[in-house]
């Protein structure tokens, strides 16, 4: 399983259409993109697994992240080794435990102790009749106890809305051994306008989800950076510019001990598959 270079982290490779998926999976394996890396809020992971794989012979392909509340690791075992026979050791495992407020709006309180229902569902990966190989899977890890958990019970971690000095941080925290593979978001725009009329709104989501603030806040980041996505905050988080601005923050991150970066390309339709963008970025990476 090679995680070594550059891959797209792609909402729209789950949840677009799934004919669209498939093509455009295909031209990213072949443009050289080492993983896709797909997220999960909902509905048939494994459906949007199987069609990527089906549709590449080369790139891993991730989930970013599978969401813990919503499978079962009994099911999400048998799943695994079911893809993995039929397509090879190149379905990477990323494990995730969300956040509150998207879990209690579905059921108040549910969301509780999520180191100990992390380890839990990695009992249960453990335990399954064919268990998922620690090698095969990574956990989303911000936090000194989560990077710390990832570094014993999975390959390594996959920080999420992370700046090059988080994933410093990351690195110290698992050794030298394990996977760190950051995600890094990026908007391809002409001026800070254009990028922020694209990603502010976007961030602004995020930033209200309490893991997200507060690995920002032990970043140094201020509540009034929070509160109102200062320039200072968006810049940390977004690369925007041309392809050399992308290509500087992928080195940065490599720079600070990442083994993979997976680049997610924001534009202004959120839902659509950018993929001009993709192209642009394959051929500076090239």
């Amino acid at each position: 399983m090679d995680l070594n270079g550059v891959g797209i982290w792609s909402s729209p490779l789950r949840y677009g259409d799934p004919a669209e998926a498939t093509e455009a999976a295909t031209e990213l394996d072949e443009l050289g993109f080492t993983a896709l890396w797909v997220p999960d809020v909902g509905g048939p992971l494994m459906d949007s697994v199987e069609n990527l794989l089906g549709a590449t012979s080369k790139a891993v392909i991730a989930t970013g992240i599978l969401n813990m509340w919503m499978h079962e690791p009994a099911d999400v075992a048998a799943a695994h080794a079911r893809l993995t026979a039929e397509h090879g050791p190149r379905f990477l495992l990323g494990l995730g435990i969300s956040h509150a407020p998207l879990i209690d709006a579905q059921e108040a309180g549910r969301y509780r102790k999520p180191l100990a229902t992390t380890k839990a569902f990695l009992d249960g990966l453990d335990a399954a009749d064919d268990p998922v190989p620690v090698d095969s899977r990574v956990l989303a890890a911000l936090g000194p106890k989560m990077l710390a958990l990832s570094s014993e019970r999975s390959r390594g971690a996959h920080p999420y809305l992370v700046t090059p000095e988080h994933t410093a941080t990351a690195r110290a925290a698992v050794g030298a051994g394990p996977l760190v593979a950051p995600e890094q978001t990026a908007i391809l725009a002409s001026d800070r306008d254009e990028a922020r009329a694209i990603g502010t709104k976007w961030l602004r989501g995020y930033l209200a989800m309490p893991n997200y603030a507060n690995n920002l806040r032990r970043l140094g980041f201020t509540e009034d950076d929070l509160q109102t996505v200062s320039d200072r905050l968006f810049d940390a988080l977004i690369a925007w510019g041309d392809e050399s601005a992308v290509l500087a923050r992928i080195e940065e991150h490599r720079a600070a001990g990442a083994d993979h970066v997976c680049v997610q390309i924001l534009q202004s339709d959120h839902r659509a598959m950018p993929r001009e963008q993709w192209r642009r970025l394959a051929a500076a990476l090239r």
